[in-house]
């Protein structure tokens, strides 16, 4: 690569200046503009507009520096390519994106010469100007003509393994980073990439061993948590039984469970995994990891609040100490989890939290209308949680905040199922996975953006549970 693509890759890094909204609970949010009006407070991000109550708001602070979030779903750290090869490329660059958008013809252009280098150049930056705005599937393709014309740059063949891990395809990610070990052994950006598509492959000692030699070709804080992390889970996991089916990869501790137990558990996440493919209108690409634990190592290995009873990073965690049949109670735990799974890959790993979270309790079977009335008067009053700020992990949330969380999460969820159905539930997802912001998909389904459809859930609460 020349130089500029490392500039750019630099240049996106770089934190953007901002306002930003102190809320009285001690979270803020971060703007493009801020506007105040008598009991709202306006804010833009991007070409979304999102409002709160002012009463929740304690100050507005102008100029700040906004910090880098990185994405949802598997965690891939930042990637700074190996040593520039290409020459030209900072001519290519006003050529391809034009206007903020990738030109197809002159990408033709480009191909025709008969230049392989300046052509998988050119792709390369479609594909990482598609990647850059989230929209995966287009920058596959573009990732893919790139490596016709230069099918051993392991520049390549890493942010390609990464688009495939964003958009579900494991096995071929894994594939793929596999190849740029082998052409580039000594990339620690080769390496690390391996070992995000190990682990997310289920192969967690072959994931400790490559972020091991990247992290001694070049130190990384976050490569280094991640292997702190997979360490945690190998210990844990050291004397697990493993087993596989038609659609997951079961760990388990063998004296902590009868087979009679894990026969049953196998059957009904089978039953569950065909539940979610019909109203889903979709089955994932790979099998997915399940882990049982005893209840402490759970714990030790997830690190999670104590208030979760399982975990989905990619693979489910569940706790289930002393548990010796499947409850209703575990069947429904399971359910949920699993659900996560399929939303995650349907969406790209872009669907926000409080849609994650709705579906995956309408999937368990729960409902909204025990604490209906509640919730009609947290909206009707203007208390509910903006939806921007359930965009993001729930983690960090207390155990009342987090149970605030889930239930509006659920209450909305149900509300586009009712009014709209399933099917645009899936399209919500599908059009995230594009590259969609999540009002946009919205307004392109429901036809809501975030004030609407907490204006429609207001009077839908109200008629239903009387507020």
């Amino acid at each position: 690569m020349q130089p500029f693509v490392l500039i750019l890759v630099l240049l996106a890094a770089l934190p953007a200046c901002a306002d930003v909204i102190h809320l009285k609970n001690g979270r803020t949010i971060w703007a493009d503009q801020v506007r105040e009006t008598k009991t709202r407070v306006e804010y833009d991000l991007g070409d979304d507009s999102y409002a709160i109550p002012k009463s929740s708001v304690d100050h507005v602070e102008a100029g700040g520096v906004s910090p880098v979030h990185a994405g949802a779903g598997v965690n891939i750290p930042d990637i700074t390519p190996p040593a520039p090869s290409f020459r030209h490329a900072a001519d290519l660059v006003v050529k391809v994106i034009r206007d903020g958008k990738v030109d197809s013809d002159a990408l033709t252009n480009i191909a025709q010469t008969g230049n392989p280098e300046l052509a998988a150049t050119a792709y390369f930056l479609a594909g990482k100007h598609e990647s850059d705005h989230g929209r995966f599937p287009q920058a596959e393709l573009y990732y893919e003509s790139a490596l016709r014309f230069q099918p051993d740059n392991s520049t390549l063949l890493v942010y390609y393994a990464a688009c495939l891990l964003r958009t579900g395809q494991t096995a071929d990610a894994l594939a793929y980073a596999q190849h740029a070990a082998s052409v580039d052994p000594n990339s620690p950006d080769a390496l690390a990439m391996l070992g995000f598509a190990q682990f997310a492959s289920d192969h967690t000692p072959d994931a400790i061993g490559a972020w091991k030699k990247s992290l001694a070709l070049r130190p990384d804080a976050t490569i280094s948590e991640h292997l702190a992390r997979a360490e945690r889970e190998s210990n844990a996991e050291s004397e697990f039984t493993q087993r596989e089916s038609s659609h997951f990869n079961f760990h388990f501790e063998g004296k902590e469970t009868s087979e009679a137990f894990r026969r049953d558990l196998f059957a009904i996440l089978d039953s569950e995994y065909d539940d979610l493919a019909r109203d889903l209108g979709y089955s994932p690409h790979n099998n997915i990891a399940v882990t049982l634990y005893t209840h402490q190592a759970y714990f030790d290995v997830t690190r999670a609040p104590s208030w979760t009873g399982a975990l989905n990073d990619g693979k489910l965690r569940i706790p289930i100490s002393g548990v010796q049949s499947v409850t209703p109670e575990l069947a429904r735990i399971l359910k949920h989890e699993l659900t996560h799974s399929f939303v995650s890959q349907m969406s790209s790993n872009r669907c926000p939290t409080w849609l994650n979270e709705g579906i995956a309790q309408i999937e368990e079977g729960r409902s909204s209308a025990p604490f209906g009335h509640q919730l009609a008067r947290m909206f009707a009053a203007g208390d509910e949680i903006p939806f921007n700020l359930l965009e993001g992990s729930f983690m960090s949330l207390s155990a009342p905040q987090a149970s605030a969380a889930y239930a509006e999460s659920l209450a909305a969820a149900e509300y586009i199922r009712d009014a709209y159905g399933m099917s645009e539930i899936a399209r919500i997802l599908e059009l995230l996975s594009e590259g969609g912001s999540t009002e946009a998909a919205l307004r392109a389904t429901v036809h809501s953006d975030y004030r609407q459809l907490r204006d429609e859930m207001t009077r839908t609460l109200k008629e239903k549970y009387g507020e």
